[in-house]
């Protein structure tokens, strides 16, 4: 077990990435800025600092969360597959993120890095790195998906050849709603309990993901921010944000253990649209653009290989 683990040092970087992607979206909105909501836990110990941004000329709502929270136990959504955590005092920080913009051709996007540590009297800590990022197109575009994964592909090359291959498949088998049989998007990274490589490399992959988030997202958001849109676009992007919910309240980790832990609702629901539909039994017309998302963004695809056709 490594000995240099350095629980302040991922606290300053988490903090720091949290203004910069703040600062970068705000600075591309231009009409909004994230308001800064700073909490305690009324139950163990922790808090956050939550940051929300709402009605501005490109972001419809985005929350960047911080928190740092402690806990005499894990809850059930942390030790269902890890028995050996039961019983053990925890420690978890980490940032979430989740941006609605109001262009329907303009993708959501999610975005989050962590760290836990878990101890137990007279054992040595578990620790371990998790995070990711995904794209959640309406109105996609081929080579928008193909930039996303090739930012994420940059961002695991300095850890090995096959670690992009991994925690692609991984973010596509994780984000897939079992009851729609679909995906909830075009996918991206996601990765967790990771500590095979020490502390200090982990920790490097963890930045190198929360690094590249801006990267991946920015020139989606320039280049499809000024595509007009109609009523029809509109409507179809409240239906499709449905999915969004249904992913987050139905299977997601970080809002479950959120919610099973104890911790504040208004920071872990920040994830949800602002406005959103549902519609018995709709299916799009064939041919249609709504057609085409359903046909084949909603399936993993190699987006890499289609790079280089």
């Amino acid at each position: 077990m490594d000995s240099n683990i350095d629980v302040a040092i991922v606290k300053s970087y988490l903090l720091n990435l949290q203004d910069k992607i703040c600062n970068a979206l705000a600075q591309e909105d231009g009409a909004t800025h994230f308001v800064e909501d700073n909490w305690q836990r009324s139950t163990s110990g922790g808090g956050g600092r939550t940051r929300v941004c709402t009605n501005g000329a490109i972001l419809e709502q985005g929350g960047v969360n911080f928190s740092h929270v402690f806990g005499e136990s894990l809850p059930p959504s942390a030790t269902a597959q890890r028995p050996e955590l039961s019983g053990r005092h925890y420690e978890a920080l980490g940032i979430s993120l989740v941006i609605h913009p109001r262009n329907p051709y303009i993708p959501t996007s999610h975005a989050n890095v962590r760290f836990f540590v878990a101890t137990k009297e007279n054992t040595a800590p578990l620790w371990w790195f998790g995070g990711g990022f995904d794209l959640t197109p309406y109105y996609p575009f081929e080579e928008d998906a193909i930039h996303w994964h090739q930012v994420a592909q940059k961002a695991c090359m300095p850890f090995g050849d096959s670690v992009y291959d991994q925690y692609k498949q991984w973010c596509d088998k994780y984000f897939y709603l079992k009851h729609r049989d679909e995906t909830r998007g075009v996918g991206g990274l996601f990765f967790d309990d990771l500590n095979e490589w020490g502390f200090d490399h982990c920790f490097s992959f963890m930045k190198s993901v929360g690094d590249h988030y801006l990267p991946a997202y920015l020139p989606i958001v320039q280049r499809c921010k000024d595509i007009s849109y109609g009523d029809r676009e509109r409507d179809f992007q409240l239906y499709r944000r449905g999915r969004y919910v249904e992913f987050n309240l139905l299977y997601d980790r970080g809002t479950l253990f959120g919610l099973q832990s104890g911790g504040r609702t208004e920071s872990i629901l920040m994830s949800l649209p602002p406005l959103v539909k549902w519609r018995y039994d709709w299916k799009p017309d064939p041919g249609t653009p709504e057609s085409s998302l359903y046909e084949k963004f909603l399936r993993p695809q190699d987006w890499l290989a289609m790079a280089k056709n």
